[in-house]
């Protein structure tokens, strides 16, 4: 199938994971969750996870394997959308006595066949488009029913094997990370167990410009696992994760009510109201206070004013406090002002003039251009000033497992991402026979969700 690659572009930052769109950040793709038994049971794992693909999950997992393991994934990504994704996951562990557990994982991610246009939209060829990722992991036991786990991973991507015109590079990345994951066994008389992990934890990303590199998606995860039913040949698990990412990103806002997106100085710490992202080591704490401790409208289409159209797209100008009949413009200099476009004099910004104007109604609409399907409202969008705006942010996994005489499993989970509009269910089994361990999964959801109907089929091997 041929694509224009902006187009994969946009299905690759909006649609490759849960919701993780709802931030700025890079390389979301490596939040898809594999294995199938993770995917049926809500993708909630960080707690009860101890076999191939704990490494991805929570790296502590690996010290309680029972054996030995190697597993494998296969899916056809994004299913409604496009029929040449597809995703596939290796991962394995082994055991050194006195030592502790080894392994790692491998992820390829295929977006398939491009079309390479020209800026006159004449075809100039195809090529193909994918993300890879490697991954190293160590864990150990610190006592009987406590592990800590590690992973360093190092990612490549290729989008495009061209920049577009005026940027740097070309369309690819190469960066490294790591993760470390805590588990804690066998609490109130072995009916609960907990997890932590922080993956995605390093450097800034940049694909095709330095200037505009975004940070990893560095995700927070913790969660239980209730043992609610252990009787002979039966046993029943709930498990219950939350997820956090830790990027803070602050939006372009209008902090001191002008209407104008003020431009400052990254060289001398002041980044006025536009868009940026903070460093890793900063954003694993600004990220729980910048929807709710900065206060402004925000600038949803980036055109650096707020508001200035109606619902139809049509421009519509504004009276300030004076009265006086304005319109926004950035000069050479990058600097923004507010002018009178009957008189051309500068009438609020680094400048001021007190002269007449005449109303005519500023429109609460961003330019969205085409960005989004709705208008969206920008004149009055700053946020509530509460930290509930940080706790609609959390994605919430859940899950169930009952397993029949360590062979047979059923499992059924449930997503929730409020701010990434997922809300899907998840069902699946599995089965191991003489080590060999097959698992199914599949994820539901409303109709047209990028992610409804997607199916996962995975293997395990031990030894």
């Amino acid at each position: 199938m041929k694509r224009n690659v902006l187009a994969v572009i946009l299905t690759a930052l909006l649609t490759f994971s849960s919701a993780f769109a709802i931030t700025n950040t890079g390389a979301v793709w490596l939040l898809i969750a594999p294995g199938a038994r993770a995917e049926a049971m809500g993708e909630a794992q960080v707690a009860i996870a101890d076999d191939a693909y704990a490494s991805y999950y929570n790296p502590a997992g690996m010290a309680f394997m029972g054996k030995n393991q190697i597993g494998a994934m296969y899916a056809k990504w994004l299913p409604n959308l496009v029929n040449d994704m597809y995703y596939t996951f290796l991962s394995g562990g082994y055991h050194v006595p006195n030592v502790g557990t080894f392994g790692g994982h491998a992820i390829y991610l295929n977006l398939g066949e491009q079309q390479w246009t020209d800026e006159y939209g004449n075809s100039l060829g195809t090529f193909y488009s994918y993300m890879t990722a490697a991954n190293a992991s160590y864990a150990t036991k610190i006592r009987e029913n406590q592990a800590i786990g590690v992973n360093l991973k190092f990612a490549y991507q290729m989008l495009s094997p061209v920049g577009t015109q005026g940027e740097q590079n070309n369309g690819s990345s190469f960066h490294f990370g790591f993760d470390v994951g805590y588990q804690l066994r066998g609490l109130l008389n072995n009916y609960l167990d907990l997890g932590v992990a922080i993956s995605n934890v390093g450097p800034k990303i940049s694909f095709v410009d330095v200037a505009q590199a975004d940070p990893q998606p560095t995700n927070l995860k913790m969660g239980i696992n209730l043992n609610l039913l252990q009787i002979e040949h039966n046993d029943l698990s709930f498990v219950f994760d939350v997820n956090k990412i830790l990027a803070g990103n602050h939006p372009s806002m209008d902090a001191n009510e002008n209407y104008i997106i003020e431009r400052g100085n990254p060289l001398h710490d002041n980044y006025g109201e536009e868009a940026y992202t903070d460093n890793w080591f900063v954003g694993i704490f600004t990220s729980f206070t910048d929807n709710w401790k900065y206060d402004g409208d925000i600038d949803y289409s980036g055109d650096g004013i707020i508001g200035g159209y109606d619902e139809d797209g049509n421009e519509k100008g504004w009276y300030n406090d004076r009265g006086h009949y304005i319109d926004y413009v950035r000069t050479g200099d990058g600097e923004a002002y507010w002018v009178n476009t009957e008189t051309e004099n500068v009438v609020d910004g680094p400048g001021t003039y007190a002269g007449s104007g005449v109303e005519v109604g500023w429109g609460e609409f961003g330019n969205n251009a085409g960005q989004f399907s709705d208008p969206t409202s920008e004149v009055g969008s700053r946020n509530s000033g509460s930290f509930k705006n940080e706790l609609q942010e959390l994605i919430l996994n859940t899950g169930m497992e009952y397993v029949y005489n360590d062979m047979f499993a059923l499992r059924a989970g449930f997503i929730y991402d409020r701010q990434g509009d997922v809300m899907n269910p998840t069902v699946g089994f599995g089965f191991i026979w003489k080590g060999l361990g097959f698992d199914f999964a599949y994820t539901g959801g409303k109709e047209g969700h990028p992610l409804a109907n997607t199916m996962r089929y995975s293997l395990r091997y031990e030894f």
